[in-house]
């Protein structure tokens, strides 16, 4: 078993295991102002595009129109959901899909399945290594980037992989954290859907 992978089991159990009084408080409080479902879960793709369940905490409210269509995020993101992502407490639950194999501590993040037709090849590459609970692009500006900004510094990774850069990213992470910086992008929610890259880009 490769080391990082032994490095990642030790250290998502150790996390689980002192967070779980943390995680079953937001469970509750998750359910008492949210409803069920407590966990969010959503197709990604992962390592050489295998698709896995990804879990996160849910923070969005199921508010739906008239006609039944959910209304934009900015109407269903409660109080409590904007403080479960600026503080990334959300992401908690995605220890699971890293003690399963399906994710790193560190990688290129995973992104939604309807996007894989849209990378160009030089893109798709940020599926070469396993995705990330952080990455390169989230401590180079994570949502304040551009689509194509983030598949560069995903890709840099992908090329310039050690030990030592993963230490540096996740001693990054904390500063992201604590610091709450760029958890959404100027004015929005969340990300735009990624829709491709202008002709021309690699």
């Amino acid at each position: 078993m490769p080391v990082k992978r032994i490095l990642d089991i030790f250290l998502s159990l150790i996390v689980l295991i002192l967070a779980s009084p943390l995680m079953l408080i937001l469970a509750l409080l998750i359910w008492a102002f949210l409803g069920r479902p407590i966990i969010f879960s959503q197709e990604r793709p992962g390592f050489k595009r295998k698709i896995f369940t990804l879990y996160k905490f849910r923070t969005m409210a199921e508010v739906r129109d008239a006609s039944g269509k959910l209304l934009p995020d900015t109407m269903r993101l409660t109080t409590l959901g904007r403080f479960l992502r600026s503080s990334s407490l959300d992401e908690l639950p995605e220890l699971i899909n890293i003690l399963r194999g399906e994710m790193s501590w560190v990688g290129p993040r995973p992104l939604l399945v309807e996007y894989l037709p849209r990378y160009t090849d030089e893109q798709d590459r940020r599926h070469d290594v396993m995705p990330g609970l952080t990455g390169w692009a989230q401590v180079n500006g994570r949502n304040a980037l551009t689509w194509e900004e983030k598949f560069m510094y995903d890709v840099w990774y992908v090329d310039n992989w050690s030990f030592g850069l993963d230490l540096k990213i996740l001693w990054l992470t904390i500063w992201q954290v604590v610091s709450s910086r760029n958890i959404t992008p100027p004015g929005e929610t969340s990300m735009e859907e990624f829709l491709g890259s202008p002709p021309g880009v690699e």
